[in-house]
């Protein structure tokens, strides 16, 4: 198993599914986990489980489209903890399921605010705090309609191409540096969300989010040294981007 001990990890959209285990399974391993998501709740059902298995969490309801509040969130960690070692940048909406021209204005501006635009701003505000990790780690939730550009899924395909290629600016900016950046395609997994988008599949036939966060630990981990990359858990190996063919 990895060893996390010591080190400190921000988990977003950690009150359920792929960040509730991520952030469970960081702690498990000896991380400190700041757990970040609106639903207080689900916050405090995850410190409960961190507890019962021996770990510690700090939790942080918030609405990450608050952006002054994402923005005192760096200022915050590095008063307590001067650093940070691990990002897991979860937090995510579907949006709605539905031909390009007919996404109302309001559901498609939520996703990108979310979904990108949320993202950017947390990256912006620890950046600085994970530069001071001798070994920082980020990982960017991404999804495979990144890039099979599937019909119906628009706003949502097109946020999870747009942090992709945030994630990759970005590891090429740390390239010299202890900071690693990567991003991750968890796959179909049994989430409220792929319910939302597949109701008619059963979801007992998917993977659980335990078993995804299971894989993403060890790319928390500081012998983890890949950066600027896609991680597909389904096939658990990294893969390189390529210009288009």
């Amino acid at each position: 198993m990895t060893s996390l001990e010591g080190r400190i990890a921000l988990v977003t959209g950690a009150s359920r599914g792929i960040g509730y285990f991520t952030a469970l399974a960081l702690a498990k391993q000896g991380a400190h986990v700041i757990a970040v998501a609106r639903t207080t709740g689900g916050l405090e059902e995850l410190d409960d489980a961190i507890q019962a298995a021996g770990g510690s969490a700090t939790l942080v309801p918030m609405d990450l489209t608050d952006m002054p509040a994402v923005d005192r969130l760096g200022g915050a960690i590095n008063e307590r903890w001067g650093k940070l070692d691990i990002l897991v940048a979860n937090a995510g909406v579907l949006g709605t399921i539905s031909p390009v021209g007919h996404v109302e204005a309001k559901v498609f501006d939520k996703v990108m605010a979310i979904n990108v635009t949320a993202t950017w701003r947390v990256i912006r505000s620890v950046e600085p705090l994970l530069l001071k990790s001798d070994a920082g780690r980020a990982l960017i939730l991404s999804s495979g309609v990144a890039h099979s550009a599937r019909a119906f899924w628009g706003p949502y395909a097109a946020s999870k191409a747009a942090v992709e290629t945030l994630a990759r600016v970005w590891a090429e900016e740390a390239a010299k540096t202890a900071l690693k950046v990567n991003s991750i395609d968890p796959g179909a997994t049994r989430t409220a969300m792929r319910a939302q988008a597949m109701p008619g599949e059963n979801p007992e036939t998917l993977p659980h989010p335990s078993e995804v966060a299971e894989k993403l630990v060890p790319l928390c981990a500081p012998e983890c040294t890949e950066t600027g990359k896609l991680f597909r858990v389904a096939e658990n190996r990294f893969f390189d981007y390529r210009l288009p063919e």
